[in-house]
């Protein structure tokens, strides 16, 4: 429920700041005091369309806040959860601020929210319901919903199997029209990977191969000027038969052998040169080995040419190196797998889908039994409120059409229809009852679907224009019974309506320096006989009418003793 309401700058409003209460509230006062704006503010809090034609003459903003606690069963926790919103205080303050340069601001306890999180948290909270105003009963989309609430311990069982069943319906549904759809592109997607598998596959790749291969494309490219360089580097080590680099440091390392007694330097200098001589004579060993080694084979340089110019093919196509490459072939290797293995199972999920039609055939079939027989109690209900708002003629029918395919709730798709006077067609409900007929049917329905709803303030504003007499009375007894579970504000111009409120305000206009504002006061019993005896008597308010608008004010609270809520 709403427990505070802080309103500046909206219209004739300047500011004013309400506090209400659980039960039943009225605002009664001139057309043109600003009742309706309240309500304004109210579904401007809760997120309908604001614009700059809603601020105050002469102000940049407007400001909005409104205080509301909710019962632990609401739906708005579910709400506030999933927009991370905290409410561990149980209290939830609500703040809209618009700018005339367009600007709006929202904020839901400090954290700022878009309008559509507005809008998502105002539908669970209040219900604003208007005789010209577009109503979610009159919405046959929420129609099975609200069929459903009416006794959900029996359907939410059956339809918690059918929706866990039309959730693999749906993934298996878009799957099969996935691979109809795209059955040649899937084919087309096979073969290539096919094709590219079969081309790495082929070609036998191994690991640093290209490296190896260059290395042994370098050394047969460039034979001549190896052996070359190999048969000089003997040479020059060996020397000729009168000249040997090799034998002269051999003489060198034994004329020092023959001093190296005579101190550790002529040691030093003789170990070097047997390290030079024997290391010189290793390397003329392995040069010979070299000579020896050396062959030219111009058609294993024409396959290495070959080999890697493959590689280099492979590379531009599928990495730029061998690792590339077959880390590319093992991931579409796996998918191919994949692929075709899918395929192959095409039949099995056809089955899979099959059966599951056939479970939501079942449950579908359930869910309808129930709702018929669900339907026959909610019928016999409205009826029953119908009669008490002087309608006993009108007929309520819940009309049923099954569908061509399985939708979120079932099989079926429901409609409320109403007939208002005997002789007429049934027609639905949005199209069926005229003005003060549709704001009984409205109030009818609001009073079985209170509870099962689960919102916390309902305002009815002025849904009792165009009746009066015991229409009247029957009207405000509705609203008190609905006030029994839900917090109910009210606009009316009707002195038994207001007479049943737990909680009267007057709304009234007040001009200072040319400038009009809404004024607003909580009436005191008395207060509250005088504001009757003015709606009863009009313009003078003459004894009679006080004593009446008394007697009024008595019968009205010995009713509201008896009244509970029975839906």
């Amino acid at each position: 429920m709403i427990q505070e309401l802080d309103i500046q700058n909206l219209a004739i409003i300047d500011h004013l700041r309400i506090s209400f209460s659980s039960g039943m509230t009225v605002l009664t006062g001139e057309t043109g005091a600003g009742k309706s704006i309240i309500i304004d503010a109210l579904n401007l809090l809760t997120g309908s369309r604001g614009s700059k034609r809603y601020i105050r003459t002469g102000c940049k903003k407007l400001v909005l806040q409104g205080l509301f606690v909710f019962p632990k069963n609401s739906s708005a926790y579910r709400i506030l959860d999933q927009l991370g919103i905290d409410h561990s205080d149980g209290s939830v303050i609500i703040q809209r601020e618009i700018y005339r340069n367009g600007r709006n601001l929202c904020r839901i306890n400090g954290l700022l929210v878009n309008t559509s999180a507005l809008r998502k948290l105002g539908s669970r909270i209040v219900d604003i319901q208007g005789q010209d105003a577009h109503q979610t009963l009159m919405d046959p989309a929420t129609h099975l919903r609200l069929l459903d609430a009416f006794d959900k311990k029996h359907i939410q069982p059956v339809l918690d199997k059918y929706q866990r069943y039309y959730a693999r319906y749906q993934k298996l549904t878009k799957l099969v029209h996935e691979r109809t759809a795209n059955q040649q592109e899937w084919a087309q997607h096979i073969d290539m990977l096919k094709f590219q598998s079969h081309d790495i596959k082929k070609a036998n790749l191994k690991p640093n191969e290209d490296e190896t291969l260059t290395n042994k494309k370098n050394l047969l490219k460039n034979y001549q000027n190896i052996s070359t360089a190999l048969q000089k580097s003997y040479e020059y080590i060996n020397g000729n038969d009168s000249y040997s680099p090799l034998d002269m440091i051999g003489s060198a390392m034994n004329t020092m052998q023959n001093i190296s007694q005579y101190g550790d330097n002529f040691k030093k200098i003789q170990q070097q040169l047997a390290n030079a001589y024997y290391d010189l004579q290793d390397v003329a060993n392995t040069i010979s080995d070299q000579l020896e080694s050396q062959t030219f084979d111009e058609d294993e340089l024409n396959r290495i040419e070959s080999r890697l110019d493959l590689i280099d093919q492979l590379k531009h196509k599928y990495g730029n190196s061998i690792d590339k490459i077959l880390m590319y072939y093992s991931r579409i290797t796996e998918e191919l797998n994949k692929l075709q293995t899918n395929k192959n199972s095409g039949e099995s999920v056809t089955s899979r889908l099959k059966k599951c039609k056939d479970h939501l055939q079942k449950y579908g079939q359930q869910l309808s039994v129930l709702r018929h027989q669900i339907a026959t109690k909610l019928e016999k209900r409205i009826k029953r409120q119908l009669k008490d708002l002087y309608m006993g003629q009108a007929i309520f029918k819940v009309h049923f059409e099954n569908t061509d395919d399985f939708h979120s709730y079932g099989t079926q798709k429901i409609e409320f229809y109403v007939r208002t006077n005997p002789g007429e067609k049934l027609l639905p409900l949005a199209s069926s009852a005229s003005g003060g007929e549709l704001s009984r049917i409205m109030l009818a329905l609001k009073t079985v679907f209170a509870k099962v709803q689960n919102v916390s303030t309902i305002v009815f504003d002025e849904i009792d224009t165009g009746v009066s007499g015991r229409v009247a009375q029957a009207i405000a007894d509705k609203m008190v019974m609905i006030s029994r579970h839900a917090q109910v504000l009210c606009i009316t111009h009707l002195p038994q309506v207001a007479a049943m409120s737990d909680h009267h305000f007057l709304v009234k206009k007040h001009v200072s320096k040319n400038q009009t504002s809404t004024r607003l006061k909580r009436l005191s019993h008395q207060g509250k006989i005088d504001e009757l005896a003015r709606m009863l008597a009009g313009t003078k308010v003459t004894k009679l009418a006080l004593e009446h608008a008394s007697e009024l004010l008595k019968l009205a609270d010995q009713a509201k003793q008896k009244i509970s809520f029975t839906g």
